[in-house]
């Protein structure tokens, strides 16, 4: 079967049938109990290999696309960008998975009166304890004692000595919902938390647990530093071979952000020079990273394959935040969570041209 479709039981005026398509990548069932209380809304999934036919009906009619924020579970054609936003005339809506937006081009969405909507905040808990996880494997060596009891004997328990979390010093590069979550997390185990975040002040930044310093104070004292920021054009490789080398000497890198945003590369050199102790590493330039990636091979770093918000809790908050949004936003209303407001105008008169009449005024405080 290359398309499922749910469509309500009760009948409809199909002018009256708002239309939202998904991929066949895995989602918490409450996205489609959310939609099947709504008789007024038809939700299609398609498979990534749908002949043209069956696509182009789908798309065609759409008004919404719930896409996958992982670029290496979205091939190309399916990425919302202009090839795609020129197949589907009446899209007002692209929702994101996550809280990023790898897979949209947003630009090109605003350009077409599109809004872009995002799950920020759905998987904060999962991925702030993954963080903290990564943490203390790498500190307390778990994964390296793991990995020699099932192979080795013969070896010392002093072989294998840690260090406590307790009193060092963690630096978090943002501090949003995730990143704040992370410094309670901290705090509670008396860690002194700095931040880094271009968009808070520094009163806020206290509010959240942590000080807010400059990036190379943060680089110069922290013995953890967790990367918790956007991947953006600001962002791109922004740990890069002289960044690492700021860094202070025997401090661990984690990341539970978005590939790209550090060279691999250079934390392979960083790590291998000794210059760095560990790595804590939840995403990868090409995800899942090849067996040959020679980070893989050193015990010092600890790898997940972008797993940190993969829970339970988590993927049920992102499929009934999802759906919820996206009713809300085509029933008229200011979406919660919306990645491109300078899109609102545009949106504004192509809403009321599909569906015959006008949705929320713009509401800059929301």
């Amino acid at each position: 079967m290359t398309v499922s479709t749910y469509v309500s039981n009760s009948p409809m005026p199909s002018a009256s049938v708002k239309s939202v398509f998904r991929l066949d990548v895995w989602y918490n069932p409450i996205m489609e109990q959310i939609f099947k209380h709504r008789t007024d809304y038809k939700l299609t999934t398609l498979a990534t290999d749908a002949d043209d036919a069956n696509v182009q009906k789908v798309l065609g009619k759409a008004h919404a696309y719930q896409i996958s924020s992982a670029k290496d579970e979205t091939p190309l054609h399916w990425r919302a960008n202009a090839a795609l936003l020129a197949k589907t005339p009446k899209l007002l809506c692209v929702s994101t998975s996550g809280a990023g937006y790898d897979t949209v081009d947003v630009d090109a969405c605003t350009q077409a009166g599109v809004l872009v909507l995002c799950q920020s905040g759905a998987n904060a808990v999962s991925v702030a304890e993954h963080t903290i996880g990564l943490m203390i494997s790498l500190s307390k060596r778990l994964s390296e004692s793991d990995r020699r009891l099932r192979n080795e004997t013969g070896f010392s328990r002093e072989s294998l000595m840690g260090k406590e979390l307790c009193g060092k010093t963690l630096g978090l590069v943002g501090i949003g919902h995730i990143g704040s979550r992370v410094a309670r997390l901290a705090n509670a185990l008396d860690m002194r938390v700095l931040a880094v975040d271009p968009e808070l002040d520094a009163l806020t930044v206290a509010n959240r647990g942590a000080e807010k310093v400059a990036l190379d104070v943060l680089l110069a004292e922290s013995d953890f530093v967790s990367l918790h920021c956007p991947r953006n054009e600001s962002t791109e490789k922004m740990f890069d071979a002289s960044t690492f080398q700021v860094m202070k000497p025997g401090s661990i890198f984690v990341t539970t952000a978005r590939g790209g945003i550090h060279s691999e590369s250079a934390l392979q050199e960083a790590l291998e020079a000794g210059h760095l102790a560990g790595a804590g590493l939840d995403v990868w330039d090409v995800e899942p990273p090849p067996l040959d990636h020679p980070l893989l091979a050193m015990p010092n770093v600890v790898a997940t394959y972008h797993t940190a918000g993969v829970t339970h809790e988590a993927r049920r908050n992102i499929a009934s935040w999802a759906a919820e949004q996206l009713i809300n936003t085509l029933d008229g209303n200011m979406p919660a969570r919306l990645v491109n407001p300078e899109a609102w105008e545009k949106y504004s008169e192509r809403y009321e041209k599909i569906f015959g009449h006008k949705c929320a005024e713009w509401n800059s405080n929301l």
